[in-house]
Parts: structure tokens; sequence; C-alpha cells
């Protein structure tokens, strides 16, 4: 074993331990790695950015912007309509949906199409009064078996496709993953539909979505009458009394209401103020002389002010989830200053179905965190896209979405085709795509650059070159040697079994970007020793890649539903795994067969 071999596969087992510790983001530790191999000699200098030129990511970049453009092409709506009929039970419901997010992923990025209905499914949920956990699970994991259908639905089938084209000088086509993917896509969703969101676990935690937040118990309405330590001072000043736990929805001036006061506005006497927060966090106010709870008055007009409130045209409670990539991903909640910066009020967090047990103003966000937020109408939806939220619920009226409804689908179209019939490389074809669209005005362009995941694209730009570095320095050879060496008459079903496994695998504990990266040069190896086509065993480790059904840490779309469903990190495996079985089974017969 040469130094640069013990170097790669070294310092490939340390990238996989950092990805399974999570301590830094996925594309942190790949920057690490790619930096590390290069000081270790094992990737040139020249070639240490070149992945970032790789067909594998400009790809996935447009793929990425056409979804942002499908999602604002007015699809919600028709879908909307379309499942308004299939409440009637829940396999009807859970068919529907997770039948059309399958079809959706298959043409557009996993977590577009999971986006693009998670607020359709939870307020069809919200109207047949089901719970969330039955349905969302399902959705997840019916994203990612559409995504196994083309070349374009995953990125591990991107990665596998160009790979091949660089080993092999002919990439996979747009539908040459369709005969496997589509079988397994089937039958993952038939299991799922009949068998599959039985077993996911009842939370005790999980409450009806009306009440997961049970906001009026922590509003209460004050007089500041005459004497009062307030008098004068701001509203910046009283949430910082509070030590910035409580929040003023409201100050109720002369029967008028001033809405998500700034901090800087000044609290006079009479004002009546809404504040929100634990009967913890406003002890400090009732300590100042001066101050009385309306509540326990006898002014019956201001008695209801909150409740009235809660009706205001103006006045917007929406109910969102955190996404991937998103500003407040592991930010806490004093840094973000959400009400100085955007003039918004965060009123509750939800984690996993139930509000955490600690303070608001301490809490680190994640993905997959549900929030209840109020502000102005006008900003409301401008301000919880800037922060890389989804709306999931809105107390006022919908957002509405509305560009293009035909152009966008139309455009892409014609991008599939010129890839399919192979008038032009498929990142080609697509990049002329995500052109169009912007040029008809169906994407924003800063809408555009948002909708790129940077962590991914920083992710595969940075281990392409150590994948490449794998087989240059004759490590996947060395490997594949010795799994032959130790099973020379190994059957190829087992193998390919064997390779869908162990992807499974690595894509449930890191990423299946990474995963589709490390394991392709390894199959092209073993199919060199075996001197056998190396289509089946590419084929095998795209199914494994794209099959993160185990942990919610798997694949992005798992994360997403985690807060909404309500989710614990052992309930995923309880449907998760007879899925794996179910495609394991589905695939390696059909790999043989097809390939």
């Amino acid at each position: 074993m040469t130094w640069d071999q013990i170097s790669i596969l070294g310092l490939l087992s340390v990238t996989v331990v950092m990805f399974i510790w999570n301590r830094w983001r996925y594309d942190v530790v790949a920057g690490i790695a790619l930096l590390a191999a290069i000081y270790l000699g094992i990737v040139d200098v020249d070639r240490a950015f070149a992945g970032f030129s790789h067909p594998a990511v400009i790809t996935v970049a447009c793929v990425l912007v056409i979804s942002k453009a499908l999602q604002n092409s007015g699809l919600v709506d028709i879908f909307l309509r379309v499942l308004a009929g299939a409440r009637r039970s829940a396999t009807s419901q859970i068919a529907a949906n997770c039948g059309i997010v399958g079809c959706l992923s298959a043409f557009m990025n996993n977590i577009g199409a999971l986006a693009l209905m998670l607020p359709v499914t939870i307020r069809d949920a919200k109207k047949a009064k089901r719970r969330a956990s039955k349905i969302l699970m399902p959705l997840s994991f019916a994203s990612l078996l559409g995504g196994l259908v083309t070349m374009i639905g995953t990125p591990p089938n991107i990665i596998i496709a160009t790979i091949r084209q660089e080993n092999l000088g002919q990439p996979f086509g747009m539908f040459d993953f369709a005969p496997v993917g589509l079988a397994v896509a089937v039958c993952g969703l038939l299991y799922i539909v009949t068998i599959g969101w039985r077993l996911i676990p009842v939370n005790g935690q999980e409450e009806a979505q009306d009440d997961r937040f049970q906001i009026a118990r922590y509003l209460t309405e004050v007089r500041v009458t005459e004497g009062s330590l307030l008098i004068n001072s701001t509203v910046g000043g009283l949430e910082k009394i509070c030590e910035n736990e409580v929040t003023v929805m409201a100050i109720i001036r002369h029967k008028r209401n001033r809405l998500a006061p700034s901090t800087a506005e000044k609290i006079l006497e009479h004002d009546v103020l809404i504040l929100q927060g634990d009967s913890e966090s406003l002890q400090p106010l009732f300590a100042s002389p001066g101050l009385v709870q309306v509540g326990d008055g006898d002014d019956d007009a201001d008695k209801d002010a909150a409740s009235d409130l809660l009706q205001s045209e103006e006045f917007k409670v929406v109910e969102v989830v955190i996404m991937p990539n998103s500003m407040m991903e592991g930010v806490m909640m004093r840094d973000l200053r959400l009400h100085d910066r955007y003039g918004i009020n965060l009123l509750a967090v939800s984690r996993q179905g139930s509000t955490p047990m600690f303070r608001l103003a301490r809490i680190r966000f994640r993905i997959g965190d549900v929030l209840l937020l109020q502000g102005a109408d006008k900003t409301m939806e401008q301000t919880v896209s800037a922060l890389g939220c989804m709306v999931l619920f809105s107390k006022a009226r919908a957002f509405a979405i509305r560009t293009k409804s035909y152009v966008t689908p139309g455009v892409f179209a014609l991008g599939i085709a010129a890839a399919a019939f192979g008038l032009v490389p498929v990142q080609i074809a697509f990049a002329t795509t995500c052109v169009a669209l912007i040029l008809l005005k169906a994407v924003k362009l800063r809408d555009a650059y948002r909708s790129i995941e940077w962590p991914i694209i920083i992710l595969l730009g940075c281990l392409i070159p150590i994948g490449e570095a794998l087989h240059t320095t004759g490590a996947t050879e060395l490997i594949s040697n010795g799994i032959l060496s130790v099973a020379f008459d190994i059957p190829l079903w087992f193998l390919i079994a064997l390779l869908i496994v162990v992807s499974m695998l690595l894509s449930d504990l890191i990423h299946n970007s990474p995963t589709a990266v490390l394991m392709a040069p390894l199959a092209l190896s073993l199919a060199e020793a075996m001197q056998i086509s190396p289509d089946p065993l590419l084929m095998a480790v795209a199914i494994g890649a794209a099959s993160a059904y185990l942990t919610p840490i798997g694949h992005q779309s798992n994360t997403l539903v985690m807060g909404p469903g309500g989710y614990n990190f052992g309930d995923y495996w309880r449907m998760g795994l007879p899925l794996d079985i179910v495609i394991v089974s589905v695939a390696v017969p059909m790999i043989l067969w097809v390939w």
C-alpha cells in the first residue's frame, strides 16, 4: 500500500466520521477535506477547484432554479382542487398526496417537490381532522422515491450519470434510470400507502394543529396608569426589562391599534399593551407601580382587545417552517433581532411537535422548527422568504403565488426534450432553460440565486476531486481487490445487493451526494476487476445513495418534516427499514434484468 493510498483512505475515514458527528455543516467538512487532500499531495493544485465546473454541479444548480420556477407557477392551486376529493379516508389522502409529490420529484428537486406539497398536505390534514404525523413522513419518503425515475430527479442520479460519461465516454440518458427507478418507486409507494403509514408511532406529544402553540394562554393585556415607570419609556426598553422574553404585540391608544410597534415606539399613560410571554417572563413588569392587568378589570372593550386584534386585516399571524439553508439555521433568537431588523415578532416555537422547555431567547433554531410569526400583512411574505422559511399556515388569508403557470412547465418540457434526444448535453439544456425562465420573468433573478442550495454546490465541488483521487491513487482498486479476494466467487446479485445496502447506510448517516461521489469509483473498480459492465453496479449505487429512510439527517426532506410532523429521531426507521427491504428486493432483480 502506497503513501497516497494510505492518505486518501485515512482522509476519507476521518471525513465520514466528521459527517456523522455533524459538529460542523457538511459543506464545511467537505472544504476541510479538500484542503487536507491538497496539502497531503493527493489532489493536484491545478485540479483543486475543477469540481465546481463539473457537469453534475452545474446540472444540480440548474435543477434547483427550475424547481423554484415550478413552485411559482401556480401548481399549488391546481393540486388543491385535485386533492379536495381525496380526504374521505387516510389511505386515499396519503395515496393522492404521495402520488403527486412522487411525480413532481421525478422532474424537480426533491425538496422543491416536498415544499410545494407540504402546505397543501397540512391544510388537507387540518380539514380532514387527521394527525399530520401520519401523512408527512410518507410525503417525504415519496419525494425520495420519485427522484429515482429520471436522471434529474435526485443529485445521486446526476452524479452517477456524469461519472459514467467521464469513464465510459457516454452518460446515462434522461430516462435510463426509469426501468429500475419506476419499478422501485411504484412498489415503494404501494408499501407506503397500504402498510407503511400504519407503522408510524403515535407521538403523544403531537397536538392538533390549532393547539400546537396555545398562544392565548401567553397573551396578557395591561394598562399603563398614572405614575407607572414605563411612561415615556420605549417598547425596546420594556422588552429589555423582561430580558427580551416578552413581545409587545400591539399598543391600543385612543381606540386605535398600533400593531407590531417598533422598538423606538414610546409608551404613554393610559396605553393598553398586548403582551406575549409566559408568566415568569412577565413578572418584572408587574413589579412596576401604575401597571394593571386589563383582564382583571371591568372595561369589556379592552378586555377583548387581543381577540379582536387576531382578526384584524392588518395583523397577520403565520405559521412557518425553517427550510434547509435558511439564514436562521443554527442562530439564536436574540442574535437575529427579528423585531429590530424585520419588524416581526416571534410568538412561539414548536420543535418535533411540542413547545421547547427552554426560554425563547436561548433557542438555537434548526431546520424543521415551526415558528409562529406576527407582523404587518404588507411585508410578511417578503420577510418570510428573506428568512428562508416557508409558510405552512396563515391565520389570515393564504399567500398567493403566481406567475406564468403554463409558460414554466412548457419551457421546462423543451429543456427535458433537448436533453433526452441528445441535442445538447443536459447541463447546457438546463442552463438554457434557466436563462429562458429568468428572461420570461417566470422566476426573479434574486429568487433564482436564493433557490440554489449553495452548501450542496460547495459539497459537490469539494468532494468530486477527492472522488477522482480515489481512482487515480489506486485506492478503489485496492478496496475492490480486497473484496474479491475475500469472496472470489461472489454472485453478481449479491454484489449488487451489497452495493445498494452499503450506499443506503452511508446515505442515512452522511448525505446522498457524497455517498454517490465516494461509492461510484468503487463500483467502477469492482466492474473492472470482475471484467463486467459497470452499468449494473453504478445503477445499484444510484438506487442506494438516493434511499435515505432510516434517519431524519440522511436527507433534508426527512429533516424538513420532523418539526411539522412532531417526529422523534427513532421514528423514521420503523417505516423506513421495511421500505429499504422492499427497495432491495425489487431493485436487485430489476437491475439484473434491465442491465
